[in-house]
């Protein structure tokens, strides 16, 4: 009893500190000098525990997997530490013989070595530059206006600090059509995220008319295409916190900040305990659906469920292609059918750049997740939902350099499109 006593006395000083970086970091943007991401591979439970207790007593960020409670053996794992911890969690980390490597040596360097790609046009939007909020909003009228035959923009909600929530329809309007529905942004760190749905539209509409399976995509589907979903946390993430992860809802708590979106799906909402506290990285939120940004899109997707045949959300990283379950291990009963079009779209995205991607339930490619946006809609009827984690395994994480965002695009838009002639050809 003493001992639990204690680790709940060091989880709220870890909390205490991650607070008062949260208060520095409202005035000013927040620098990472010398912060490194390491990686390890823990053998077995014992050294799984170790690391469970460091993440107690100290303030780790979590990469991979996004929370100590999904820590397995065998497992990589990638978590932040700042300058002062380092030496502390390389004693602990030799003296349980448990090896580990720096993923990144600096990440105030790797933030700004990021934006690799030169600004040719500076102030306008780019496909091959990581875009902030303002710019995606004009971009989500202008693609409007520039194809609107094509495009149609419709505000499906406010997010909780009133940014409009757009959703792009893309596709030939005439006639009630078959839908794939594709969000991209629900953690606001991940940028390659966002990139791909600007890409997305931008390439269907560019080539309708020239393609000929973007032309017959585009005729007989429509995408409807959320280009950012966390728009609150993203400008936080361009503004404040580079490493921000969820919205900026207020809690029961008024020094912890936001909810992770994506553990705030009505789906097996509150069985994973690791999700309970409101400054945990994957904060499920008070209640199922209590975000504006979730209740919006569970609107949306529920007002249009009789057309809606596929739903696919686009993460990053670790180069995956995930489908349900995350809330339990037993398989959907279409798991055989989710798999071959997973090994479809896969094998489409390696034939660009030979990218190699790992494919499979959630709770057993990557780990165990609650309250996911995936667990939901496929409980909802839509029994061809997926989840990409694009780019890359580790090297940069959530950095991943502007360099990459075409290439990463190019090969995902592979996959996409390998799913939607999929759906074509085999309607429900």
């Amino acid at each position: 009893m003493a001992f639990a006593k204690s680790k709940k006395r060091n989880m709220e000083f870890v909390l205490l500190l991650v607070l008062i970086a949260s208060a520095h970091a409202t005035s000013t943007i927040r620098r990472f000098d010398r912060e490194k991401v390491l990686r390890v591979k823990p053998q077995d439970e014992k050294q799984v525990s170790i690391l469970k207790d460091l993440a107690d007593t100290t303030l780790l960020d979590f990469w991979h997997p996004s929370s100590a409670y999904d820590v397995i053996p065998k497992m990589d794992v990638d978590f932040r530490i700042n300058e002062d911890q380092f030496l502390h969690i390389h004693s602990v980390l030799k003296k349980n013989e448990i090896q580990y490597e720096v993923l990144i040596y600096d990440l105030q360097e790797e933030i700004e070595k990021q934006f690799d790609v030169k600004d040719d046009f500076p102030g306008r939007h780019s496909y091959s530059k990581y875009n902030d909020w303002s710019k995606i909003a004009a971009w989500t009228q202008r693609m409007t206006e520039k194809s609107p035959e094509l495009i149609s923009r419709v505000e499906i909600g406010k997010t909780e600090e009133n940014n409009p929530m757009y959703v792009l329809k893309v596709g030939k309007k005439s006639g009630q059509r078959r839908v794939i529905f594709m969000d991209c942004g629900i953690h606001a760190r991940e940028w390659i995220s966002p990139a791909f749905c600007q890409w997305f539209v931008y390439q269907a509409a560019k080539t309708y008319g020239k393609n000929k399976i973007m032309t017959k995509l585009l005729d007989r589907l429509n995408f409807y295409v959320l280009p950012v979903y966390n728009i609150d946390g993203y400008i936080w993430s361009w503004t404040k916190d580079r490493m921000w992860r969820k919205n900026r809802a207020k809690t029961f708590k008024p020094t912890c900040v936001g909810t992770d979106l994506n553990r705030n799906f009505n789906a097996s909402w509150d069985s994973d305990p690791w999700t309970n506290h409101p400054c945990a990285e994957v904060y499920r939120g008070r209640a199922p659906e209590s975000e504006k940004e979730t209740k919006a899109v569970v609107n949306f997707i529920q007002s249009h469920i009789r057309v809606i045949e596929a739903y696919v959300s686009i993460h990053a990283y670790s180069q995956m292609l995930m489908f349900p379950y995350g809330y339990t291990k037993v398989m959907t009963p279409n798991h055989e059918e989710l798999f071959k079009i997973s090994k479809i779209a896969t094998e489409a995205l390696a034939t660009r750049y030979e990218t190699e991607y790992v494919y499979g339930p959630i709770a057993t490619t990557i780990y165990p997740t609650s309250g996911s946006s995936i667990d939901w809609t496929y409980d909802l009827g839509i029994k061809r939902s997926f989840a990409f984690e694009l780019r890359d395994r580790g090297r940069y994480g959530f950095l991943l350099p502007e360099s990459q965002i075409k290439a990463t695009c190019k090969e995902t838009m592979l996959a996409i499109k390998s799913i939607a002639k999929y759906i074509l050809k085999n309607p429900l």
